[in-house]
């Protein structure tokens, strides 16, 4: 990893929402949707968020955005030369920041507004944030257009004259407008075509090194995190399970959990038939978590130990984290082997 600090950390991150149940809504048990999530993204690079559904993925981007409140935890964001802990802000202090950093939505259809047009919603960003008068939001604009990859001269258009490709980089360019440090990208491909897919992908990657910007990049898709992220952190039940570099990740993973989810990706091979590492049963109630490990129901290498005694997320190499109490001993498939 690089030298430099990291521009984002993230320290024993939780956020528990309350189960009320009767007249007077008594709160009778916590959904642990994020569960203790430590991680640091350094400027510049892009960190892949990853894991089956309700892993908890989009609420720690929410949470870091502080969309959402952690209910525990740190959040300390570089800006100036300082660390700032997002967690803890009052909301009066957040807004100064929260123009370093931006979300990408997952849905180009619902994320812009129907009646405002391409102009309104790229520019609103700018307006709120007394950005400049009424031209030289204008020439950002266009500026910002052209850098997506659309036609400056349909800023006057609405969202509904726009294909879903072009809708998304009409959300990309709204997220650049105030040049952020970091951008929380929530699964910004997985609603378009495939081959609008890799234009989008190339487009962040391209956007990435021109600005020198920093991407926490959510999806289910490994193709696409294998294809634009640096390092991967694998998610289940609200903690992170794997954290390391893509390579060392699609080749060597060294969790069970990881193992199997790069074993269920489709494959461009009518000879391969894998079936012997997909996973079985469902993913465990956030809310009744099992003890101990809370892979282990699904696992097929636990042992006792893994039923009683829950593993820490632990370095067993430079780079390489892994919670789980067999990661020495054991020799996992990966995608390309």
């Amino acid at each position: 990893m690089p030298e430099s600090r990291p521009l984002l950390e993230v320290k024993n991150l939780e956020k528990h929402f309350p189960i009320t149940r009767g007249f007077f809504n008594k709160t009778v048990g916590h959904i642990r949707a994020v569960d203790g999530v430590d991680f640091a993204l350094y400027e510049g690079e892009c960190l892949g968020l990853v894991g089956e559904s309700g892993s908890g993925k989009t609420t720690v981007g929410r949470c870091i955005l502080r969309a959402l409140t952690p209910t525990n935890g740190e959040i300390h964001f570089r800006t100036n030369g300082e660390q700032v802990d997002m967690a803890t802000l009052p909301e009066a202090q957040l807004k100064p920041l929260r123009r370093h950093m931006q979300l990408i939505f997952q849905d180009p259809y619902a994320s812009l507004n129907p009646r405002m047009t391409v102009f309104d919603i790229i520019g609103e960003p700018l307006l709120v944030n007394g950005v400049g008068d009424r031209r030289q939001r204008e020439e950002r604009v266009r500026e910002l257009l052209a850098q997506v990859g659309l036609d400056p001269q349909h800023m006057q258009r609405y969202p509904h004259a726009f294909s879903g490709g072009q809708r998304q980089r009409i959300g990309i360019a709204r997220a650049l407008a105030l040049h952020p440090k970091l951008i929380v990208a929530d699964e910004p491909v997985s609603a378009l075509d495939v081959s609008v897919q890799a234009q989008i992908l190339n487009l962040l990657q391209s956007l990435q090194e021109e600005f020198g910007l920093t991407y926490l990049f959510i999806a289910h898709d490994l193709s696409v995190v294998r294809h634009i992220c640096d390092r991967v952190a694998v998610m289940y039940v609200g903690r992170i399970v794997e954290l390391t570099d893509v390579d060392r990740l699609f080749h060597a993973p060294t969790h069970p959990y990881t193992e199997a989810l790069l074993n269920a990706a489709p494959v461009a091979d009518p000879e391969r038939r894998d079936t012997e590492f997909l996973l079985q049963g469902e993913v465990a109630d956030p809310s009744n978590p099992p003890s101990g490990c809370t892979f282990h129901p699904r696992c097929r290498y636990a042992k006792e130990r893994c039923r009683s005694e829950r593993p820490d997320l632990l370095e067993i190499e430079p780079g390489h984290s892994v919670s789980c109490h067999r990661a020495r001993e054991l020799s996992l498939q990966g995608m390309d082997t």
